[in-house]
């Protein structure tokens, strides 16, 4: 799990930057909507911290590293051209980005394969790595 600081960067750039459809973020109300419109889900799955620097107590970098998931979902039986587009233009807003001390590279493309079909919608997610530096 991302620290509060990442949850906080990442999803406030995606709000600026996204308004196509509704985005839930963690322990969100996560109900698909009624009419099985789209939707994004923006995930944490992966996430570690280290000390890199020492010898200055208060003063020394932690470096968080990890990746942030969002996951499309668009219209089951409605080919991928959207969720492929949507995840290009997520992707751009945060590729090799700097954004409220979050360091983002390069997203991975959308990824197809069995596990995309889920009940009426169909999910493309992308991965995007990242690093979030704290001083203590």
């Amino acid at each position: 799990m991302a620290s509060k600081a990442v949850v906080d960067a990442v999803e406030a750039r995606l709000a600026a930057n996204w308004s196509t459809c509704p985005i839930f973020g963690i322990n969100d109300e996560a109900t698909p909507p009624a009419d099985g419109s789209p939707f994004l889900i923006v995930q944490y799955p992966i996430a570690s911290a280290r000390g890199i620097t020492v010898g200055a107590p208060g003063a020394n970098v932690h470096r968080e590293e990890g990746t942030f998931r969002i996951v499309i979902h668009t219209e089951r039986g409605g080919g991928t051209a959207k969720g492929l587009q949507w995840g290009d233009e997520i992707a751009a807003i945060f590729r090799t980005k700097a954004f409220d001390g979050v360091r983002t590279f390069s997203p991975s493309p959308p990824i197809e394969d069995d596990t995309n079909e889920s009940g009426v919608y169909y999910a493309h997610s992308i991965s995007v790595p990242y690093q979030f530096d704290l001083i203590g």
